[in-house]
């Protein structure tokens, strides 16, 4: 693991308002990273339980809600994949997945789960923080912006305060990052953009694999149109990136 010459802090929201403390529970067999993550997230303001394994973290998850698990994908027994699984069959709740593989095939899978981010080992741990942080801002209530009149097309709805979701009035059952999507395609319909623009403005990144955005698209896709393997609403946008078209109009 990279060891940053300074310690990392709570990073400030796009607003500027911080994204203030949160319960995060740290899921890692290694003790020497679980302890290294759990200095630097303590150091962010965060307050910080620790497990060892898959059942012991779905005890304490159980136990006291997080507002956000840091999860390692390579646990002895039950693996991070089956414990992603089994968090988010309780309720919705933020998961970075951290991984020592380098293999796109299960970061993927890690997202196909559930899982809001990923971090591949040997990671810097200001990195983890900076990457906690980010999936707080946008998962918290505190951090949403919630406009007056919220966006609803193509018998789609949305409600950024309840993070509620539906389609002819029937309740979606979104990630909180596939709720991000949507509702920022809501917001912007008939516009094209980039996979690095959705990163950006979805994620807050300024950098990262741009698999991520494919793999939401296609997630969301699954649950909003008619058609996931002919799309009309999430149209994609050859040579660009995708588009939201609220009067589904068939494409070439």
């Amino acid at each position: 693991m990279q060891q940053p010459h300074e310690p990392a802090s709570a990073q400030a929201s796009p607003d500027g308002a911080p994204a203030g403390p949160a319960r995060i529970l740290v899921v890692d067999d290694d003790p020497t990273v679980a302890e290294v993550v759990t200095g630097y997230l303590e150091r962010a303001g965060h307050v910080v339980d620790r497990a060892d394994d898959g059942p012991a973290a779905l005890e304490r998850a159980a136990a006291h809600r997080p507002d956000l698990v840091v999860l390692d994908l390579m646990l002895p027994g039950m693996d991070g994949l089956e414990v992603c699984r089994r968090l988010r069959g309780t309720g919705p709740v933020p998961v970075v997945m951290l991984t020592a593989r380098g293999d796109e095939d299960d970061r993927i899978l890690g997202l196909e789960v559930g899982a809001d981010d990923y971090v591949t080992k040997p990671f810097s741990p200001r990195e983890l923080v900076l990457r906690v942080e980010s999936v707080l801002r946008r998962t918290r209530p505190a951090g949403l912006r919630v406009p007056r009149v919220p966006p609803a097309a193509a018998g789609l709805s949305v409600d950024p305060g309840a993070r509620r979701a539906t389609k002819e009035g029937a309740e979606l059952a979104l990630t909180l990052r596939e709720f991000d999507l949507l509702t920022f395609f809501l917001r912007h319909p008939g516009r094209a953009f980039a996979r690095e623009e959705l990163m950006r403005e979805v994620w807050g990144w300024d950098f990262g694999d741009l698999s991520t955005v494919t793999v939401h698209v296609r997630r969301l896709r699954g649950k909003v149109e008619d058609d996931p393997a002919r799309p009309r609403l999430i149209q994609t946008v050859w040579g660009v990136g995708y588009r939201f078209d609220p009067a589904g109009r068939e494409t070439d």
